[in-house]
Order: C-alpha cells, then structure tokens, then sequence
C-alpha cells in the first residue's frame, strides 16, 4: 500500500475569497474525489486548526493500494480538476509518498 500524503501553505486570497473560505472549498473538493476516483483506498483532508507561521494550511492524507493506483489517481480528470484549483490557491506544496 503507499500512503500519499501533501501540504499546502495557501494564499490570504485568491478572487476575493479569503484563506479560511479557499481552505474550505478545496476541501470539500478533495473529499468528493473518492466517489469519482475508485482507485482511492481512503482521503482524509485537514484545515490546521493552530496556524502559526512554520505551519501549512491543508493536509491530504490518502492511501492506494499500489504506486500504479496512485499514478492513475494523479491523471485522473477529476483529480486534474481540483489540483487546477489548489495550483492558483498555493503558495507551496510538500508531498511525500511511502510505502506501508
């Protein structure tokens, strides 16, 4: 199984829209994808709840049974949609995948 795990620090703003309302709708976003996305074992998404300024704002912790699943999960159209998303809202992005 390989865990697939990344955090975003994201902008104060994007189109009017603050942090708190961007970290809102790509969460909601990200945990639609399981419906959409059959190769997605389970998703978690999380908003950090203490922000400091060594802190990121968005968690994603997922999990696929195989590095194949996870590199059709990462194409995937649906998946694309929403990193377009996160792609205008990020200021930096970390990831990290592991095998369990």
């Amino acid at each position: 199984m390989i865990k697939h795990i990344v955090m975003w620090k994201i902008r104060d703003e994007l189109d009017g829209k603050p942090k708190s309302e961007l970290c809102r709708d790509i969460k909601q976003q990200l945990e639609a994808l399981p419906g959409k996305i059959p190769v997605i074992r389970s998703l978690e998404v999380g908003i950090n709840a203490i922000p400091s300024d060594a802190s990121d704002d968005l968690i994603l912790i997922s999990e696929f049974d195989s590095a194949e699943d996870l590199s059709a999960y990462a194409v995937h159209p649906d998946h694309v949609k929403v990193a377009e998303v996160i792609a205008r809202a990020k200021l930096t992005r970390n990831a990290v995948d592991y095998q369990v």
